[in-house]
């Protein structure tokens, strides 16, 4: 069990986050907690440890969601920008994984950053994603290495990404709002104009390198993909702009569009775009699958990623009308739009359920609906 700890509105108390390790088995609940209060800064280097002055890491440490894999637990920590693997037998804390950022200047990792250019635009953009994943999942592959056969674990994430706002501590701002470092942006006025990164929101606690009070590189919340780990933490596979583009090309008319309105056409390329938050996986005939749910969007793409690395998309549902109109003032229509805001996604594999057939159930926290669907997967 994952204790995230939040702090209160006004970071007043901020309790420490720990993983709870619960065994049921009988008629004795045995509890055992897996804490971090002997953790310093110089115990995670690249943890993202940013409370205010005198927060501890323990209490800055925010468990999110867990996946088990043999005797290992992989719990991510959103804000913190990590993933802890715990060992659930010696119930001992194995390691703390720093995952870094993606540049999105680089080719394979465009995203669209702007809702005010009336345009889908997936580009590359002088500015790092922090994956700061939500839903996490792990699965084995086995691999033949001449005549043995190895088996190498993974863990998924779906890297929503998440900004920190008690009372008046918040660490996000518009990329507008920064004072820029004129050597690292030599054309900042053009870069902080609306219609491009302008409208963006920031990480605020990351990016000014040389301490002198301007930024000389800029961070945004997630980075609108998956990504593939393997046990160690290291970045096997990035699904870079494969959400954004089938949506481009699939919705261009609701593109990056919102849960809480409609028509809302780019209202959140400014704003960690689809959301991929939830993750779940599923084998289907000898393959395996990722299943993410876009809180925003509200859709489900699903991945095949039985070689982590090479995955290729292999289906998207949808069980959202898009052409029924709402917003918080006009909710008349609200019931008509369908599932809004996928939070928890199960995969029911064919041999449990209750028709034979492999089952992805959804709840959705906006819309409050809860959605089965039936698995059918079309022969290559």
């Amino acid at each position: 069990v994952a204790n995230e700890g939040e702090p209160t509105d006004d970071y007043s108390f901020d309790p420490e986050g720990s993983v709870s390790i619960i065994d049921n088995n009988g008629r004795r609940h045995i509890h055992r907690e897996v804490a971090f209060s002997h953790l310093t800064p110089e115990d995670v280097p690249g943890v993202r440890i940013t409370g205010p002055a005198g927060t501890t890491v323990a209490q800055d440490l925010e468990p999110e969601f867990v996946a088990i894999q043999g005797i290992f637990a992989y719990v991510t920590c959103q804000e913190n920008n990590a993933v802890a693997k715990i060992n659930i037998f010696s119930r001992k804390l194995e390691a703390i994984f720093p995952l870094g950022s993606i540049n999105h200047a680089e080719l394979g990792h465009a995203i669209d950053v702007s809702d005010r250019d009336d345009m889908i635009r997936i580009a590359n953009w002088p500015v790092r994603g922090l994956f700061m994943p939500d839903g996490i999942a792990a699965y084995t592959v086995d691999t033949k290495v001449g005549r043995q056969l190895r088996r190498d674990t993974y863990f998924v994430t779906a890297n929503e990404g998440d900004a920190r706002e008690y009372g008046d501590y918040l660490d996000e701002a518009r990329v507008k709002d920064l004072d820029l470092d004129p050597s690292a942006f030599p054309l900042a006025d053009t870069l902080q104009e609306n219609e491009n990164l302008g409208r963006l929101n920031a990480v605020t606690t990351e990016g000014d390198i040389d301490g002198d009070g301007d930024y000389d590189q800029l961070f945004s919340f997630g980075t609108r993909s998956f990504t593939i780990f393997d046990e160690n933490g290291t970045l096997v596979f990035d699904s870079g702009p494969m959400i954004e583009t089938y949506l481009a090309d699939h919705f261009p008319d609701d593109f990056n569009c919102a849960h809480d309105e409609q028509p809302s056409f780019e209202s959140r390329s400014d704003n960690k775009g689809a959301e991929p938050e939830s993750v779940t996986l599923g084998t289907i005939r000898g393959r395996t699958y990722a299943f993410v749910g876009l809180e925003r969007f509200s859709g489900i793409m699903t991945f095949d990623i039985t070689d982590p690395r090479d995955v290729s998309i292999a289906g998207f549902a949808l069980n959202r009308d898009v052409d029924v109109e709402f917003d918080e003032d006009h909710l008349e229509n609200f019931g008509d739009a369908g599932d809004l805001g996928p939070e928890g996604i199960d995969f029911v594999p064919a041999d449990k359920s209750p028709n034979g057939s492999p089952l992805l159930v959804v709840a959705n926290e906006v819309s409050g609906t809860t959605t089965i669907y039936q698995i059918s997967v079309t022969a290559p």
